[in-house]
C-alpha cells in the first residue's frame, strides 16, 4: 500500500507542454481519477507514474521513494490498459500468470494468486479458455486480474472501459469500484468520461492543456467548481451560461441576461453583493430548470418564459432545448410528465439556489 505524489511535474514534447506543473497527493488507498477531454496530459501523467514516459522537471514519489530513475518493473505499480493486451495462444490463466513466471514466482504462489483473482473478479470457470473465446467484458476482468496478482502498492487504469458496450460499462465500473474496497489499495484511473469519474472516485483530478484545475470530491466539484471549465466539464447535460449582469430593481438583487431576468435569492444576495453592477457569466445547470407545473415545492425559485426547440424523451426525464425571448439556447431537464412540442411556450421554475456566475475576464467562480 502507499501513497502517489507528484511535485511540480512537467512533461514536455519538444515545444508541447502535455503537463504543466503538476502537484498533487494522493493518500494511500484513495480512489483518485484524473478526468478531462483528450489532450489534456491525463494519461501522458498516468505514464509518468508508470514509468513509461521520462519527466522533463519535478519529481513522482511512490510512498516515500522518489521514482524518477525507478525502471518501470521496479516501481511496484500494475497497470490496465484501454486494450486488454491479452496473448490469443495463452489461456486466461498462463495470461494472468505471465507476469508472475518472468520474476520467477514459485509455481504453487502463482496458482494461489490467480485462482484467488480469477475468484475476486468471478472467472475462475474461465482459466481453462483462450482468450478469443471470451466475451469483451470477460477479457476486461482477465486484464484487471493480470494487475490484481502482482498484489501491487499501486493501481493504474488507463481509460479501461472505452472499448465495452453501454450496459457492460455501468457493470464493470461497479465491479472495479467493490474491487477497489475489497484490496483496499491506491487506484489512479483515467477517464474522458465525468458519469466514470463521478460515480467511480473519492477524489476528482479535473485537467485541462495540460493543467489541473481542480481537484476535489465528486459532490464538491459538482456543488462548487473553481471555474468555468470544471463547471461544464462536470455534470451531465453540462451546465448552461449566459452573459449577465447583476443589477438591483425595487431593492432586490437580480440577474440581468437580456432576454430574461431572475431573483436573486437572499442567500446569494449576500454572497454576490460585491459584484452588483458588474458583468457577470451566470451558469445554471438542466436539473435547476423546472417545468413550472412539476416544480419541486422546496426550491428557491424565479420564474423565466422560453420556446421549446428540441425534446429529448429519456424516459425518466425530459431534455428540453429552450430558447430564451433573444434566442439563446440553453438545456433543461423536467419532469417526463410535462407535455410539449416543438414551438411550444412555456412557463420554467430556476432554482436559483443552484445557481452560479463566474469573472467573464478569468473565467474563474466569483460564488464564496
Amino acid at each position: 500500500m502507499a501513497s502517489v505524489t507528484y511535485e511540480h511535474v512537467y512533461k514536455r514534447f519538444g515545444d508541447v507542454v502535455a503537463v504543466n506543473d503538476l502537484t498533487i497527493h494522493v493518500e494511500d488507498k484513495e480512489f483518485l481519477v484524473f478526468v478531462g477531454p483528450s489532450g489534456c496530459g491525463k494519461t501522458t501523467s498516468l505514464r509518468l507514474l508508470a514509468g513509461l514516459e521520462e519527466i522533463t522537471e519535478g519529481q513522482i514519489l511512490i510512498g516515500d521513494r522518489i521514482v524518477n530513475d525507478v525502471p518501470p518493473k521496479d516501481r511496484d505499480i500494475a497497470m490496465v490498459f484501454q486494450s486488454y493486451a491479452l496473448y490469443p495462444h495463452m489461456s486466461v490463466y498462463d495470461n494472468m500468470a505471465f507476469g508472475l513466471k518472468l520474476r520467477k514466482t514459485p509455481k504453487d504462489e502463482i496458482q494461489r494468486r490467480v485462482e484467488e483473482a480469477g475468484g475476486i473478479l468471478g472467472i475462475e470457470h474461465l482459466l481453462d479458455r483462450k482468450p478469443k473465446q471470451l466475451s469483451g467484458g470477460q477479457r476486461q476482468r482477465v486484464a484487471v486480474g493480470r494487475a490484481i496478482v502482482r498484489e501491487p502498492a499501486v493501481f493504474l487504469f488507463d481509460e479501461p472501459l472505452s472499448n465495452l458496450d453501454a450496459k457492460l460499462r455501468v457493470q464493470t465500473r461497479a465491479e472495479i469500484s467493490k474491487l477497489h474496497q475489497r484490496l483496499a489499495t491506491t487506484f489512479i484511473y483515467v477517464t474522458h468520461d465525468q458519469v466514470e469519474a463521478m460515480t467511480m472516485a473519492s477524489r476528482i483530478a479535473v485537467m485541462k492543456d495540460g493543467v489541473l484545475q481542480q481537484v476535489d470530491s465528486p459532490q464538491n466539484l459538482y456543488d462548487h467548481p473553481a471555474n468555468i471549465f470544471v463547471a461544464g466539464f462536470i455534470g451531465s447535460p453540462s451546465m448552461n451560461f449566459f452573459d449577465a449582469t447583476l443589477v438591483e430593481s425595487d431593492g432586490k438583487m437580480e440577474v440581468n441576461a437580456g432576454g430574461f431576468r431572475l431573483d436573486v435569492p437572499p442567500e446569494k444576495t449576500a454572497e454576490w453583493r460585491e459584484h452588483l453592477g458588474n458583468e457577470v457569466i451566470f451558469g445554471i445547470r438542466p436539473e435547476d430548470i423546472h417545468s413550472k407545473e412539476f416544480a419541486p415545492p422546496q426550491i428557491l425559485e424565479s420564474d423565466m418564459a422560453a420556446t421549446v426547440d428540441v425534446t429529448e424523451l429519456m424516459g425518466n426525464e425530459i431534455f428540453l432545448y429552450c430558447l430564451t425571448p433573444d434566442d439563446k439556447q440553453f438545456i433543461s431537464r423536467v419532469d417526463p410528465r410535462v407535455r410539449v412540442s416543438t414551438g411550444d411556450e412555456m412557463e420554467l421554475a430556476v432554482n436559483m439556489a443552484n445557481a452560479h456566475i463566474f469573472d467573464p475576464k478569468t473565467e474563474l467562480s466569483l460564488a464564496g
